[in-house]
């Protein structure tokens, strides 16, 4: 066997490298991964096995709109008010009621109160990151940070295990890649998203490099892409690396996205009835969210979107003010349009942030990072309707009951679309890591499981 150990195993026993021979001599190395030998050639031999001969089978979710509200959104001025608590910890908005009994919203959510009988609300997810990079990792990947190794995003993995439809990229970003954390990792960068490289709700909207260059008609098209096939394969016979199968992959999807009239409109929201766009709000949050919708109909398998900038130190009251009304009106039609269009059983939405905010409010009227206890929402995808999964103590500091742990949300996200949460995939080096390490389904939030 070839390769060696790195990085502390006890600390991060989330990924597993092959040991040398000699590594294996040494006092302690298969103890200090926590595994027994047969155990850890056991996780090799199903590693591999479930990597070339176990591919997933789509779930009760054919696809997720994931929408990452970057920052870190206040639960308690969002989805988790806390009414009952003293000023310094409720803050000064108030809340209102929803269509599920005993359970309030922010009083900027009135759309969002109306649509609740058909979310689950999950008040109680947890996770140990109070920066930026590493709450974000954790909330795109399933996986806390590691120095060892480079996660892949969940919309990549959704990529590698179930590939194109329809012609479309399976993994989309609006309007853009945020963050690296969001791409392929370890994987290909093949699975890597594809990103708009504009917003939707501007006027001219325009997705790059999707229309032919002027001057160019399909035939000169379909002759400029036999010359590059042909350069292609000389190559390819050549050198055999990721990068350029990576790039052969991104040409042929590019190919398709050209060629295919359905495909192209599939990104063309002017193709969208006016009233539809106006019901979704002809702002950033609501166009970006009715793009997805026509993504995820088309054929599109994950969405990634993001909306806003939820840092709110100070002024929290303001902040909230100026961006939750557009996300509460994109948000709330988003789930009556796939509703009503058949969609909402066989498309998970997920909303989500890095973290919470602190429970008291600080100096300047704003609150701090806190990761202990936040929000996070899901509809759809086979999930239940109309359930509150866990609750924060009477501050919203920390989970009172049933806290849900990240490995638990990426476990039951793809359990939803019929990837296996114990199924490995190979990083480089022919080493298994897993999908979602120790993560399980959350039961009490599914109706239909997927896998």
């Amino acid at each position: 066997m070839t390769g060696s150990i790195k990085g502390t195993w006890k600390d991060d026993p989330s990924h597993f490298r092959r040991p040398t021979r000699r590594g294996f001599l040494q006092v302690g190395v298969v103890a200090g991964l926590g595994l027994t030998l047969a155990d850890y050639f056991r996780l090799t031999s199903t590693a591999k096995a479930e990597h070339n001969w176990a591919p997933s089978k789509e779930g009760v979710a054919k696809s997720v709109i994931h929408i990452f509200l970057p920052g870190g959104m206040a639960h308690q001025e969002s989805f988790d008010p806390k009414p009952n608590a003293p000023i310094e910890y409720r803050g000064e908005m108030s809340s209102i009621k929803t269509k599920v009994d005993g359970v309030f919203f922010n009083e900027y959510l009135k759309q969002t109160a109306d649509v609740a009988d058909k979310l689950v609300v999950c008040r109680s997810m947890t996770h140990g990151e109070a920066a930026h990079e590493r709450g974000t990792h954790n909330m795109f990947t399933g996986y806390r940070p590691s120095p060892a190794v480079v996660y892949p995003s969940m919309g990549s993995v959704v990529s590698h295990e179930f590939g194109v439809r329809n012609s479309l990229p399976p993994y989309v970003c609006i309007p853009s890649q945020p963050t690296t954390y969001a791409g392929s990792g370890y994987l290909s960068s093949s699975f890597s998203p594809f990103s708009l490289g504009a917003d939707p709700a501007n006027g001219g909207f325009r997705v790059q490099d999707l229309a032919l260059p002027g001057g160019v008609d399909d035939k000169r098209f379909e002759t400029r892409k036999q010359m590059l096939e042909a350069v292609n394969d000389h190559f390819a016979k050549k050198e055999k690396s990721d990068n350029l199968d990576a790039m052969d992959t991104f040409y042929q999807r590019a190919y398709g996205l050209i060629s295919s009239q359905k495909a192209r409109e599939a990104f063309d929201i002017n193709k969208e009835d006016a009233k539809i766009r106006d019901e979704y709000g002809r702002n950033a949050a609501g166009q970006r969210m009715l793009l997805a919708r026509r993504l995820v109909e088309a054929g599109v398998r994950f969405v990634s979107l993001t909306y806003g900038g939820w840092d709110m130190h100070a002024g929290i009251r303001g902040g909230m003010a100026g961006q939750l009304p557009p996300f509460d009106q994109g948000f709330a039609t988003l789930i009556r349009d796939l509703d009503r269009r058949g969609l909402l059983d066989s498309t998970l939405v997920m909303v989500s942030s890095e973290f919470g905010r602190t429970p008291k409010i600080n100096p300047s009227a704003g609150r701090d990072h806190w990761p202990k206890v936040f929000s996070v929402v899901l509809a759809g995808g086979g999930l239940k309707k109309g359930v509150v999964y866990g609750t924060s103590d009477a501050t919203a500091s920390e989970p009172d009951d049933d806290p849900l742990s990240v490995e638990e949300l990426s476990y039951t996200v793809f359990g939803q679309l019929g990837i296996k949460g114990e199924k490995a995939l190979m990083a480089p080096g022919d080493r298994p890591v897993l999908v979602v390490y120790q993560g399980k389904q959350v039961k009490d939030i599914v109706a239909k499981s997927g896998v």
